[in-house]
């Protein structure tokens, strides 16, 4: 499970923080990383890419040893019309609802204590996302991006 965090220009838009989970991240070098980025109810993440780029991501320790580790950068969402699409797609196990690839500039690396994150058993990945996209033609699922996903909260172009 990581964090993505983001958040338009200026002062007056949404800052927002999704929680992602299974197998969706990738190093690709150093400095460089990408997430599968799935069908949601919103889209805030790609349409703050679009417009300023800022990202950071966090993974946090439920286990021991108390640890949280801080990737910030600069983000392009690849869609599927982008010629490195394809080539994500490669790194994921396939998944009907991805939308995008979301590929991280790392500017910054930083890691801190995590010492007041409470101690978590992991039970099991939760289905419900992928059922549901699965249950959807692709067409429905181009519907639903359209409907939803095509701006953020604040009224920024997403996909």
């Amino acid at each position: 499970m990581f964090f993505v965090g983001s958040a338009p220009s200026g002062v007056e838009g949404h800052v927002n923080i999704s929680p992602k989970g299974g197998d969706a991240f990738r190093v690709l070098g150093p400095l460089e990383a990408v997430y599968q980025d799935l069908t949601g109810s919103g889209a805030e993440t790609a349409a703050h890419a679009r417009e300023n780029g800022r990202i950071v991501v966090m993974f946090c320790a439920f286990e021991e040893p108390p640890k949280i580790v801080r990737l910030h950068g600069r983000a392009v969402a690849i869609t599927e019309e982008d010629a490195r699409y394809a080539e994500f797609a490669a790194l994921f196990p396939e998944n009907p609802g991805t939308r995008v690839y979301v590929h991280i500039q790392v500017e910054r690396v930083s890691d801190s204590c995590g010492y007041a994150v409470p101690l978590y058993q992991f039970q099991s990945p939760r289905e419900t996302l992928a059922r549901w996209a699965a249950a959807k033609t692709p067409e429905g699922l181009r519907a639903y991006r359209e409907e939803k996903n095509r701006q953020s909260i604040d009224g920024l172009p997403a996909l």
